[in-house]
């Protein structure tokens, strides 16, 4: 889905994370990316495609003085909350998916969450 809104909306560039000295216009910081992917989630829970999880809205963690946002999903059976972060991936590429709990304390993502 980010592929394909890239192309349309001029995005299709963005690179992973931010670069502070000279952001390109394509740029997406990590607000940009928590809401555009929680809206894709949006989307895909209406059309009653997510099947074991529903969409939790955005959460961030706060690390001195810098914020970071992520998309949430919520696993229907057990209640356990997943950070859907594509932040850290170029324009298109599949975001990381981690359990919130690790993602706010800023473990590594998990290889078998993230081929």
């Amino acid at each position: 889905m980010e592929f394909f809104s890239g192309a349309i909306s001029g995005t299709e560039k963005d690179k992973a994370g931010n670069y502070h000295e000279k952001e390109p216009l394509y740029q997406l910081d990590c607000i940009d990316e928590s809401t555009n992917t929680m809206q894709y989630l949006n989307a895909l829970e209406q059309k009653g495609w997510l099947h074991w999880h529903r969409v939790g809205g955005k959460q961030r963690r706060i690390r001195f003085i810098w914020a970071h946002w992520t998309a949430v999903i919520e696993q229907l059976d057990n209640g356990e909350k997943y950070a859907v972060d594509s932040w850290y991936r170029d324009n298109g590429e599949p975001p990381y998916v981690q359990r919130l709990t690790e993602w706010q304390r800023r473990s590594r993502f998990p290889e078998n969450l993230n081929p």
